[in-house]
């Protein structure tokens, strides 16, 4: 494993935005080369600290998790995790570590190229062990989130090899109470495979998105059962993002996100159209704005919620093809992966 400082291209550009209304202040995109990324790289989840203002982003293809610096755009590299084969839509390709969360002064990281969660410490970017996904190997991570009310690591996944598809069905969960040394827990078996998550502390609840079927999910992290199953429109469903002090549940739904009320038996409050690919979309609780990057139109879409739950469009912003995941950061910042350049699009409010 190393830790070096990469070399750092940060390119200003000034796009033009689709205001909603004429009041709509412009946002600019600095786009963000990534350390090694000669060419296209493979990105998915990622997470942003807000404690320490670090976004936390594995380069899949690349065996390595970069770290950007959201005042200085600075870029840290931790290298050395393993990578390994697949075959995805016949097609093999090169994938190593994916997805991102951030623990009690630790980063939790899943590595599809050995099917591992591997532990990294936050502040001396030292990684430490890395534990199979599952139980019996069955499985790779896709998604991880660190579940603070429980000190748990839950994981959705995907089938390790073709034989095993109906055990990537599920829910993956492992004890964290010491966060450096994660251990195998329980499971919870699915209609099909997860994608995306949400996390409300304060209620004990676990959301995501069950594929094909088109359900989402609130899931008690105590009991470890599904408490409530709701329809949000459409089989096309990818991320989820939480207003806990609200109750509103958003989710993506392909071309379009809808607004849940997760505090009312999930009754649809709105709905609000992104342009199609859209994949993780994020919330700003602090400034009640849902970010929705959708990777055909090459375009973010930025709404404010009200208190009646409705969405009002912000500002429609010029984004890249295939930028399809956002994540928010500090004071309206959000960030997107843009994978066929190898690179991060920092979206700052002029």
């Amino acid at each position: 494993m190393q830790l070096r400082a990469a070399g750092l291209l940060v390119i200003s550009v000034a796009l033009t935005v689709l205001a909603a209304d004429p009041t709509t202040p412009n946002y600019e995109i600095k786009p963000i080369v990534l350390p090694d990324a000669n060419g296209p790289v493979t990105l998915d989840y990622f997470a942003y600290d807000p404690a320490t203002r670090k976004l936390w982003l594995p380069a899949s293809n690349l065996g390595s998790v970069a770290v950007i610096d959201e005042k200085t755009d600075a870029v840290s590299q931790i290298t050395g995790f393993k990578t390994g084969e697949i075959e995805r839509r016949g097609q093999k390709r090169i994938v190593g570590p994916t997805s991102a969360t951030i623990g009690d002064g630790v980063v939790y990281t899943g590595n599809r190229g050995d099917a591992t969660v591997c532990v990294i410490d936050a502040k001396t970017r030292e990684r430490g062990e890395c534990v199979a996904a599952s139980s019996d190997h069955s499985v790779t991570p896709d998604g991880v989130v660190y579940v603070a009310v429980t000190k748990e690591v839950w994981i959705t996944t995907r089938p390790a090899t073709a034989t095993s598809v109906d055990a990537a069905k599920s829910l993956q969960i492992f004890d964290a109470s010491d966060r450096k040394h994660l251990k195998w827990k329980a499971a919870i078996p699915l209609e099909n495979l997860a994608e995306g998550y949400a996390v409300d502390n304060k209620r004990g609840l676990f959301y995501t998105n069950v594929e094909e079927i088109g359900a989402t999910l609130a899931i008690d992290v105590r009991a470890k059962k599904i408490v409530s199953k709701w329809n949000p429109g459409s089989t096309e469903v990818g991320g989820v993002a939480l207003d806990s002090g609200r109750g509103f549940l958003f989710v993506a739904c392909g071309d379009h996100v809808v607004n849940l009320d997760a505090a009312h038996d999930g009754k649809i409050l709105d709905s609000i159209q992104t342009g199609a690919g859209l994949d993780n979309i994020d919330y700003s609780a602090e400034k009640k704005i849902l970010y929705a990057a959708a990777s055909q139109t090459a375009t973010l879409t930025i709404a404010e919620v009200g208190d009646d739950g409705k969405f009002r469009l912000k500002a429609t912003v010029p984004a890249a093809k295939g930028a399809r995941s956002v994540v928010a950061g500090n004071d309206e910042k959000a960030y997107l992966i843009d994978p066929a350049q190898g690179r991060i699009l920092k979206l700052i409010r002029k």
